[in-house]
């Protein structure tokens, strides 16, 4: 099957932009699983049936979604393709919400004009997203990935198909992980506290990957369950894997900032402050905090910026 295609296109009711809903599953311009080309999106992936490269592009002005597929996970994909694109993304209350206007701040009014095209992903891959979000805590955005790339170039496999060709990986398989030893982790930049908690939750994969048809809450018990997976890693996991609008990421060094800067103009803020101004979107708050991200709005930064760590000795 690696070699045969399988091909699928749905019709959006609403606008998708590929490249902003799909912007969270890159994880940098170096990321060998996912690759945004002129043409459309080139994805490397694991499902339930085995790997699979993905090539997806889109025709706006007919609002549809072309999907093709190569490999033993190729109908699985094709089958959930409408869910990774946002097209079953259900945004009719916060539209309606921002058509009343009441409580509604101006720049969330603007992001949602402007970004009409962004939905949320939903890829039903809980583990496999777990592990560049763990990459990514206490450290900056580089140095994360910049060791997923490491750790899939180390551990992965070729994916399936024209993805070989293109120097495409599909991500180590859980198993690997959570047999991996600390020497590998520590030689892509990634100290034992981050590699345990990969590691742990690779073992743990499959308790977590069949809360995926048991709900948002349940997948968020188990995530909570596992030591080293806060609020901000259980926020940043469910908002990607299933979609959860309402998933705000407390805890992270940026985000606050933003969103203070964003909706009141001050350069600074902290968690609490965040989710007050965020209330008012009460089951929509992630997809406000997705808006002002992809928005590009940035408080103003003050003193020196975090000077990456290096883990490779230790």
């Amino acid at each position: 099957m690696t070699g045969t295609q399988a091909r699928r296109e749905i019709r959006a009711d609403d606008p998708v932009n590929l490249r902003l809903t799909l912007g969270p599953l890159r994880q940098g311009g170096s990321d060998p699983c996912t690759r945004f080309a002129d043409g459309g999106i080139w994805r490397a992936t694991r499902t339930p049936e085995g790997p699979v490269t993905t090539f997806i592009t889109e025709v706006p002005e007919a609002s549809l979604i072309l999907g093709r597929a190569w490999g033993l996970g190729a109908d699985w994909a094709l089958d959930h393709l409408p869910a990774l694109v946002g097209a079953r993304d259900d945004a009719v209350e916060f539209a309606s919400l921002i058509d009343s206007g009441k409580g509604v701040h101006p720049v969330v009014r603007r992001l949602h004009r402007q970004l009409a095209g962004l939905r949320l992903p939903r890829t039903g891959a809980v583990t496999e997203f777990a592990v560049p979000t763990v990459l990514a805590q206490k450290v900056t955005g580089m140095e994360a990935k910049r060791s997923y790339r490491d750790l899939v170039l180390a551990l992965g496999e070729p994916a399936p198909g024209p993805g070989e060709e293109l120097g495409l990986m599909v991500p180590p398989a859980p198993h690997v992980l959570a047999s991996t030893p600390t020497w590998v982790f520590h030689r892509a930049g990634v100290e034992r506290k981050r590699a345990d908690t990969i590691r742990r939750a690779c073992s743990y994969a499959h308790r977590l990957e069949e809360t995926v048809d048991l709900g948002v809450e349940q997948t968020r018990r188990r995530l909570r369950a596992l030591p080293g997976i806060g609020p901000w890693s259980e926020a940043e996991i469910v908002r990607v894997t299933l979609g959860d609008a309402d998933a705000v990421s407390v805890g992270d060094f940026h985000l606050p900032n933003q969103v203070a800067w964003a909706l009141t103009g001050q350069p600074r803020g902290d968690d609490a402050g965040m989710l007050a101004l965020l209330e008012p979107y009460r089951g929509h708050r992630g997809r406000v905090q997705r808006l002002i991200e992809a928005g590009g709005i940035t408080a103003p930064r003050y003193g020196p910026r975090l000077t990456p760590a290096e883990h490779r000795n230790r």
